[in-house]
């Protein structure tokens, strides 16, 4: 379970160089941040909600199905998602011409829903995430397509060392790292590229209190599922962790930080009021975390976070911050 090398990663940016949009980082300067941050601190964020696809995943996602043979092409993919990893498997399937089926829980964001058929994937709603992962795997024997999975992939570990990259080239200085946790997938590859260039730098990952399934996994040593998912954030409500993905991260990663939903709204309102953006739940953790649990620990450090997509509906966005 070894993380890629150095040079697969730059391999593997180099090749997405003319495929995804180079993010841009941005210091988090507006005294309404200034207000909320850890004393004396410098925070940079990379926006990778202005990716194509509206999140990180199109990095992996193209990455997987370019590296298709011509059968498997044929055969067409297939993907379970809650949206974003949807979306990002959607269009990079439509890139290369490749035929897409992708299971969403019912409960999905209809906008993510109405992205993916745009898109021209076929998109069958089951009744919650869980199913979805059954019925791609049942889909992966019935049709012979081959499964984009969202997080435990090394293409998708790859596609997130790329962010990690050019993250480094916008903030090399940086003390501390804070990096969303779903599945894993860009915790596992951004951790990898980092700790590399980085071995002095602190790498915490974030996770909803409701969906801590990294943070027990860590605690127990193995990757563990969890019982219940229970947080405003689906993009980061991964019902358990698997041996890739989870193993890369434990060579990596410092510590895993929790945030409440209350704190991730808060977040989500402080990107809007001092940037205008709509940041979907999972954007707003990294923030969340730096003005919550880990505001001490960041307190006169230079740290860098990821904004890692915003896929997300103005009617559900509104009925979040109102709850």
């Amino acid at each position: 379970m070894q993380a890629p090398s150095v040079e697969e990663f730059q391999t593997a940016h180099a090749a997405l160089r003319n495929q995804v949009i180079r993010t841009p980082t941005l210091t988090l300067a507006h005294a309404l941040f200034r207000e909320r941050f850890p004393a004396d601190v410098q925070v940079r964020a990379k926006l990778e909600l202005f990716q194509h696809a509206y999140s990180f995943k199109a990095r992996g996602a193209i990455l997987g199905i370019r590296q298709l043979t011509p059968e498997q092409r044929s055969a067409g993919v297939v993907a379970a998602s809650g949206g974003n990893h949807a979306i990002a498997v959607s269009w990079a399937a439509r890139a290369v011409g490749v035929n897409a089926s992708i299971f969403m829980p019912e409960t999905a964001d209809r906008l993510r829903i109405d992205a993916c058929r745009k898109l021209g994937a076929k998109v069958t709603l089951v009744s919650d995430i869980a199913k979805a992962f059954d019925m791609m795997l049942e889909t992966e024997q019935s049709e012979g397509r081959t499964i984009m999975h969202p997080f435990e992939a090394r293409h998708m570990t790859l596609g997130a060392g790329s962010c990690g990259i050019e993250l480094l080239e916008d903030a090399a200085d940086s003390d501390i790292f804070v990096i969303p946790v779903g599945g894993g997938g860009l915790i596992s590859g951004m951790s990898a590229v980092i700790r590399q260039a980085r071995p002095g730098a602190k790498i915490f990952g974030v996770e909803p209190v409701g969906a801590d399934t990294m943070f027990r996994s860590l605690e127990e040593g193995k990757p563990v599922t969890i019982a219940n998912v229970d947080t405003i954030a689906d993009s980061l409500g991964s019902p358990y962790a698997l041996p890739y993905s989870f193993e890369i991260s434990r060579q990596n990663v410092s510590a895993i930080a929790r945030v409440t939903d209350d704190e991730i709204r808060s977040a989500m309102r402080l990107y809007f009021d001092a940037l205008r953006l709509i940041a979907e739940p999972a954007c707003a953790a990294a923030l969340a975390a730096v003005c919550g649990p880990l505001k001490e620990i960041c307190a006169g450090q230079k740290v860098a976070i990821i904004a890692c997509g915003s896929n997300i509906s103005l009617e559900r966005y509104d009925r979040i911050l109102g709850q």
